[in-house]
């Protein structure tokens, strides 16, 4: 089941930590400043890309390709 953890602040969840280290948002910004933001790991873990929260499935639909192994 999933629970409610923090993704920012002292008491953040350890996959937050990481996700937000590896790419901050398009300001610089690592913290995330609202519900929604979303990340693309590839299949090695690598965090490719972070969404911000506007950003649509459909559109992150379109950075996939790139991304899959063929």
């Amino acid at each position: 089941m999933f629970a409610k953890v923090d993704v920012n602040g002292d008491d953040e969840a350890p996959l937050y930590a990481f996700l937000k280290g590896e790419k901050a948002d398009e300001d610089g910004n690592a913290d995330i400043a609202w519900n929604f933001t979303k990340f693309l790991v590839d299949g090695e873990g690598n965090v490719v890309e972070r969404f911000g929260p506007m950003v649509t499935p459909e559109e992150i639909r379109d950075a996939l390709p790139a991304h899959l192994a063929s």
